[in-house]
């Protein structure tokens, strides 16, 4: 006869043993927010820093020419990856005498705008933030320039960079702007450790009085433009003495630029 298959036994758990409760997915404890260390000898050092920039950069102050918190606005953001010399020369020609208003750069066509823009470069990108920057000012604020820093970031296209050097510059309002010079700068000065924009100005407000957060500004972008450039002129820099970064460059001798000048061998022969 066939043999009766029979079930299989479900395996009893061990006599004594609780049920296993399911834990609950731990929580993950929310970043603390960023607060800057800084002695009292940094903050001397930094005094002392500014101090001699000043003296060196007596020009200090908005390279970009503007006479009302738009054009600045709009200066600000044709400025990214463009010369001050070549944003101002388009502006004043071209831009600000067709567009006075926030208005009229919502009311014309991206296509208008973009050739207005093009000397500038990365022109379609410009003019969108331009034209998106514009409509929020006309749909949200009544036309007018935001005069704070949550208005002017709900904008588009405007993040902390473009918003500090409106309010500091257009408004009065002290402010830190950093771009990438400001952060160069900052970190070789040892005023700040930090790579993230937002710490590094967290940083900078934090090392100079509020009074001189404009000032300490501008000192460091031209500084950051005229001598601590990627490869930095040590030899002509006013803060030597007062700068930790481990390497600085030497003064090239007249013997060593006669000798990188000089041509040489059968490759100076082919030229």
């Amino acid at each position: 006869m066939p043999k009766k298959k029979t079930a299989p036994m479900k395996k009893s758990a061990p006599t004594g043993s609780a049920p296993k409760k399911k834990t609950a997915p731990r929580k993950r404890a929310a970043k603390k927010p960023y607060r800057p260390k800084v002695t009292s000898e940094l903050r001397a050092r930094a005094r002392k820093i500014l101090g001699r920039l000043e003296q060196a950069q007596p020009d200090w102050g908005p390279t970009l020419e503007f006479s009302d918190p738009l054009e600045l606005l709009v200066a600000t953001i044709l400025a990214a990856q463009a010369q001050d010399e070549r944003v101002n020369e388009v502006t004043r020609t071209v831009v600000f005498p067709k567009y006075r208003t926030a208005a009229d750069y919502v009311a014309v066509q991206s296509a208008v705008l973009e050739r207005d823009l093009k000397p500038t470069g990365f022109f379609r990108q410009k003019t969108k933030a331009v034209k998106g920057a514009a409509l929020g000012i006309v749909e949200r604020f009544g036309g007018e320039v935001p005069r704070d820093m949550e208005g002017l970031t709900s904008l588009h296209g405007v993040g902390r960079k473009t918003a500090s050097i409106v309010l500091a510059n257009a408004y009065g309002i002290p402010a830190v702007a950093v771009d990438r010079h400001v952060a160069r700068v900052a970190g070789r000065l040892g005023l700040s450790r930090q790579a993230d924009p937002d710490r590094i100005e967290q940083d900078l407000r934090a090392v100079f009085p509020e009074k001189e957060w404009v000032k300490a500004t501008w000192n460091l972008v031209l500084h950051g433009r005229r001598i601590c450039n990627p490869t930095p002129k040590c030899p002509e820099c006013p803060v030597i003495d007062l700068c930790p970064y481990p390497r600085k460059t030497k003064a090239v001798s007249s013997a060593s630029r006669a000798t990188l000048r000089a041509p040489r061998g059968r490759a100076a022969a082919r030229r």
